[in-house]
Order: structure tokens, then C-alpha cells, then sequence
């Protein structure tokens, strides 16, 4: 790769507005996240929404709203998440297709999740894979284990490529009951993904809270791409909370130039994707 494709994760399910003032929560604040995020060299933009008390959500209305707005004021590749809170309902999760976005996210398997257990049955994963490349959405598999590497394999031999015909995946590492947060876990993951997908494929890795920065130079050093925002770390540096998710994409896009390989366009993001339309 020559250049580095770069996702923003701006609000996520976990943190508060009242413990976290600069999350983004309105779609507003969300619209005007993502321009500033743009700006700064994200290309793709991975969307949780919340409610009126800011509270995560599902809310198919909000969702359409959500991704009507993104495609008015932005070119970022508007990716919704299936996972949504971990209390969600399968059916809920399999609802967020209906609102059309570019690409959605599709979790390999269940993982321990901080006190709670994120679900998902192999069931459910063959069925979003399936409505996915029914609706022409693009997937991107998120990986919080090495397991799930081997689950996707299994995936794709069993039920064929997904719409677009490339595959990509986001490690999420450091989540507590998941893989750690660490350089050497990248290359383990890294060394997997060749193993185990088809030749092709490319990975973005998440580093959550304080395994941002060995993740994101470990992705890099490995050729990958990445994932960064307020939904993985509150914090810019040891007590020092982040401004604002343009912050930490704008520290991606330094760290991508100074591996030369700069932030990816939109346009050129299209292209690696395969996403048309």
C-alpha cells in the first residue's frame, strides 16, 4: 500500500456525555464531527447513534436520518455498526441494513466484553453476511480474537465473498475478555490475516485506550491501515483527554505520512473497497 486508509469511530456505545462533554451525541454534532474528521484525512466513518437522552440506539429513523445527513455534508464512506450496544436484540442489529449505509460492520464471533458478553452466534453472522451482499453493502469483519480469522475463513468458504468481492478486517484490540492491545498481537493478526483470507484482503487495526499508539505503529509497520476515535480511547495521552475525534485522526494521518504512506483519499478508499454507487 501507498497510502493509509483511515476510519474515524467517533461515539461508540460505552461512554457517557456527561463523562465524556466533547462525544459527539446529536446529529449535529455527529454531522459536524465528521466534516472536521474529513478534513483532517479520515475517509470512512464508523457510526453509533444515540437518542434524545443520548442513550445508544438502533432507532431505524435515526439511522436513515443519520446516513442522509453524513452523505449530504461529507464523501466519507458512512459504515453503520451491527453491533450496536451489547444488550441489543439479533434482530435490531439485523435491522441496521435497512438504512442503506456504504458498509457495515460484521463481528467474527462472541467475546467477552468488558463485565458483559458480546454475542454472536454463527447463525447470526452468516445471516448479516448474507443480507449484506444481498443489499450491496459492503462488510468490514471486526476481529476481537485470532479465532475469528479462522471463523471468517470458514465464512467464506462456506457462503462465498462478500459484495465487492475484497475482503477487509478491523482488529479491535484491548478490549478487556478480547486479544490484547499490543504490537506483538498486531503481528500475530497480521500474519493470520495472510494465512487464513484470501490473497488481497487488507485489515485496519483498532488499539483501545492506551493500545492506540502501539497498535496504530504496529499496523503501520505491518502495511495495515487504521482505526482511530472517541469511541476506542477518551484520552489523548496519560491524563490528557482528547479534544475532539479531528485530534486523533489528525495524529493517525502524522503518524501515516511519517511511515510514508499518507491518508488515503475518499476516492482512492472507493477504489480498495469496492464500494460502487
Amino acid at each position: 500500500m501507498t497510502s493509509t486508509l483511515i476510519t474515524v469511530a467517533p461515539t461508540g456505545a460505552e461512554s457517557s456525555k456527561a463523562d465524556v462533554p466533547a462525544l459527539p451525541v446529536t446529529l449535529d454534532e455527529l454531522v459536524a464531527t465528521a466534516g472536521d474528521c474529513e478534513a483532517a484525512g479520515a475517509s470512512v466513518i464508523h457510526v453509533h447513534i444515540r437518542d434524545a437522552e443520548a442513550q445508544p440506539t438502533l432507532d431505524l429513523g435515526r439511522l436513515k436520518d443519520t446516513v442522509a445527513a453524513l452523505r449530504e455534508s461529507t464523501n466519507l464512506i458512512v459504515q453503520l455498526s451491527t453491533g450496536g450496544a451489547v444488550t441489543d436484540p439479533e434482530e435490531h442489529r439485523l435491522r441496521v441494513l435497512e438504512a442503506a449505509p456504504d458498509m457495515a460492520s460484521c463481528t467474527m464471533g462472541t467475546v467477552n466484553f468488558g463485565d458483559d458478553v458480546f454475542m454472536n452466534r454463527w447463525e447470526f453472522i452468516v445471516e448479516l453476511h448474507q443480507r449484506m451482499r444481498d443489499r450491496r453493502i459492503v462488510p468490514e469483519y471486526e476481529i476481537f480474537d485470532v479465532g475469528h480469522l479462522t471463523s471468517l475463513e470458514r465464512l467464506l468458504n462456506q457462503h462465498g465473498l462478500p459484495h465487492g468481492e475484497h475482503v477487509h478486517v478491523d482488529f479491535v484490540l484491548g478490549v478487556p475478555g478480547g486479544a490484547p492491545g499490543d504490537a506483538s498481537t498486531v503481528t500475530a493478526f497480521a500474519e493470520a490475516t495472510r494465512r487464513h483470507l484470501p490473497p488481497g484482503s487488507t485489515f485496519s487495526a483498532t488499539g483501545i485506550g492506551r493500545g492506540t499508539l502501539p497498535v496504530m505503529f504496529a499496523s503501520l509497520a505491518h502495511g495495515g491501515h487504521l482505526r482511530v476515535g472517541m469511541e476506542d480511547t477518551v484520552s489523548y495521552a496519560r491524563r490528557v483527554p482528547v479534544d475532539s475525534n479531528a485530534q486523533l485522526v489528525a495524529r493517525a494521518a502524522d503518524a501515516a505520512l511519517l511511515a510514508q504512506r499518507p491518508a488515503m483519499p475518499v476516492a482512492d478508499a472507493r477504489k480498495l473497497l469496492n464500494i460502487t454507487g
